[in-house]
C-alpha cells in the first residue's frame, strides 16, 4: 500500500469524497521565487514541439513540453535547480518523493490542453499529481465524468499548487481552454510518482496541464 497522502494544510479543499481529493494552495512560494523559477526554466529547458495523431492526421500540440526523470541519479545534474527546489518543497509539504515531472509552456492564449484525465498506467496507484504553476494565470476547468455533474473552475496563479488525488483521474477530467484575452506565458510543472516498472523509454509524453 502507498504511504498516506498528505496535502498542505494551507490549501483550499475543492473536493473531498469518494471521487477524490482536490486542493488548491495559491501561495506555495513567494512571488520573487516563482519569478526566478520561471526565468530559469524558460531559458534553460530544452522545450519541444510535439505532434499527435487525431482523426487520421498529425496535429501540432498547442504548447511546448519537456520532461525530467527525478529518480535517475545519473541524470540528476541536468535537472534545473528550480525543479530540484520545487521537488524538495513538495516532498516536505506532502511527504511524497515525486520521481517524475512533466513541463508545459503556454506561450499565449492560443496554447491550451483539451479536457482529459491522466493515464493510470503511468501513475503509481494511490499517489497524487501535484501541479505547480509559474508565470501568467490560466484557468483550469475540472469536470466530473458522471452525475452529479460537478464543475470546478480554478485560476492557477503563479507560485500556486494544485493537488489531485489518484482517484480523481477515474472520476474527473481537467483542461485549460484557449482564451482570446491577452495573457502572458505560463509554465506548469506536473509532479508524479511513476510506477517502478516504467522505464524512461516507455514513458508517456511529458504530460498535460
Amino acid at each position: 500500500m502507498p504511504q498516506l497522502v498528505l496535502f498542505p494544510s494551507s490549501g483550499r479543499v475543492l473536493a473531498d469524497d469518494v471521487r477524490g481529493h482536490i486542493a488548491y494552495t495559491p501561495h506555495l512560494v513567494a512571488a520573487p521565487v516563482a519569478e526566478r523559477w520561471f526565468a530559469q526554466l524558460r531559458t534553460e529547458v530544452g522545450w519541444k514541439a510535439e505532434q499527435r495523431r487525431m482523426y487520421d492526421r498529425d496535429v501540432q500540440v498547442p504548447r511546448l513540453v519537456a520532461h525530467f526523470d527525478l529518480a535517475d541519479d545519473a541524470g540528476a545534474a541536468v535537472v534545473p535547480d528550480a525543479i530540484g527546489h520545487a521537488a524538495r518543497l513538495l516532498a516536505a509539504q506532502t511527504k511524497i518523493a515525486f520521481n517524475s515531472v512533466g513541463l508545459n509552456l503556454y506561450r499565449d492564449g492560443r496554447d491550451s490542453v483539451a479536457p482529459h484525465n491522466d493515464h493510470l498506467n503511468v501513475l503509481a496507484k494511490g499517489f497524487p499529481i501535484a501541479l505547480v504553476s509559474l508565470g501568467a494565470t490560466r484557468r483550469m476547468t475540472i469536470r466530473a465524468k458522471e452525475a452529479p455533474r460537478r464543475v470546478l473552475h480554478v485560476d492557477l496563479e503563479s507560485g500556486s499548487l494544485l493537488t489531485m488525488s489518484y482517484e480523481t483521474q477515474l472520476h474527473y477530467t481537467h483542461g485549460i481552454a484557449k482564451t482570446a484575452q491577452p495573457v502572458g506565458e505560463r509554465i506548469s510543472l506536473a509532479f508524479r510518482v511513476r510506477p517502478a516498472r516504467e522505464s524512461p523509454a516507455s514513458s508517456a509524453p511529458a504530460g498535460y496541464r
